[in-house]
């Protein structure tokens, strides 16, 4: 079997065994795709040029770590990285706002806009999940109250009643996730945009 017509899975096997022309075919068969897709989020030859190269230069770097699993297929997992570079761009160079860090702060309004584009709904996917990430440090207690009063929309009363607290301490414990994630958005330097 020729290598051209191998899997990609044969292909990154490959060149994991030091085959580098195996890299060669993958990004020839997937480039166009690949391309495509950054060009459609970000409608700029040179940033397509830029993203895509840094793609494959992140690509190269992972797979040189071990940082690729055979569960998910190669295309998808390539197209992962380019996204989340194309929202990596879109953060760097400021095309969203940036949330002041006051004491009104509220991080879950990132996720309330019912008006997006394609560029804001992409910040937005990966926001939701940085933030669904953040929850998951919080003590248990802290999420729990967190989730209900979120995801939920359950009121203090009802959560009080749910998880058997009275209704200051759900209200301390919501404190408290919202302050803990606060410490760990600025402690990572994580930037929310909406």
């Amino acid at each position: 079997m020729k290598q051209s017509k191998s899997t990609d899975a044969v292909l990154v096997s490959s060149y994991l065994k030091g085959e580098e022309s195996a890299l060669s075919i993958l990004i020839t068969r997937h480039k166009q795709r690949i391309y495509s897709f950054i060009y459609s989020k970000v409608f700029d030859r040179d940033v397509a040029e830029d993203v895509f190269q840094d793609t494959f230069i992140k690509v190269i770097n992972s797979l040189k770590r071990g940082k690729y699993n055979e569960e998910g297929k190669f295309l998808p997992w390539v197209m992962r990285i380019a996204h989340n570079l194309v929202i990596d761009h879109f953060r760097k160079n400021n095309r969203m706002p940036k949330f002041e860090n006051n004491s009104d702060f509220n991080i879950f309004s990132v996720l309330s806009d019912n008006t997006l584009n394609a560029e804001k709904g992409m910040i937005k996917e990966q926001v939701e999940s940085d933030v669904r990430r953040l929850i998951e440090e919080l003590p248990d207690d802290q999420k729990e109250v967190l989730m209900m009063r979120i995801y939920r929309d359950m009121s203090f009363k009802e959560i009080s009643e749910q998880t058997g607290v009275s209704i200051n301490t759900a209200l301390g414990r919501m404190r408290y996730a919202l302050i803990n994630l606060r410490k760990v958005i600025d402690k990572h330097n994580i930037v929310l945009t909406n």
